[in-house]
């Protein structure tokens, strides 16, 4: 079975079009270069209802199993991904968070500013990652291993049979 991802960028510019998102296209590569598919690609404005609102759909549906969200994990104003993510999730993994820091540490020093999480709803496993490309795809790759065991777990698996299970 291949895993089912969904990108979700959150980023006023590239919203209203004055900047092209870099973030959602490199983690739709670095996830495709993994074998799993891309549901849909989708640039969101900094606005909590609607970073929810997809958030909520996709994890709904039945296709998708993976959300990962790139942009709004700082401290300006405006960054609210962390928060629509906490509204929407039923559990949170605090270690998908300290592991993404922890690993960004190694290029660079503002990564512990980074508000980045991680949780699941129903059966889909939400994942939010820094806005700059480099530090969305170091971060991914710091969990991604990770994301087909927990999402084993999610859908009931043990820990012995649920190793690269999606």
């Amino acid at each position: 079975m291949t895993l089912s991802t969904a990108i979700l960028t959150a980023s006023d510019r590239s919203a209203r079009g004055e900047r092209h998102d870099a973030g959602g296209p490199a983690l739709r590569a670095a996830v495709e270069r993994r074998g799993w598919s891309v549901a849909e690609v989708r640039v969101v404005a900094d606005e909590q209802p609607q970073i929810e609102a997809a958030l909520k759909e996709w994890c709904d549906g039945d296709a998708v199993r993976l959300v990962l969200t790139t942009g709004g994990t700082g401290l300006s104003p405006r960054d609210v991904t962390p928060e629509a993510t906490r509204a929407v999730l039923d559990k949170e993994l605090p270690g998908f968070g300290e592991l993404m820091r922890r690993r960004g540490l190694k290029s660079t020093p503002t990564a512990v500013l980074s508000r980045a999480l991680a949780g699941s709803r129903g059966r889909a496993l939400i994942v939010n990652l820094p806005g700059s490309p480099q530090g969305a795809l170091e971060s991914f790759e710091a969990v991604a291993d990770l994301i087909p065991h927990a999402l084993a777990m999610l859908t009931g698996g043990d820990h012995a049979n649920a190793k690269g299970a999606v």
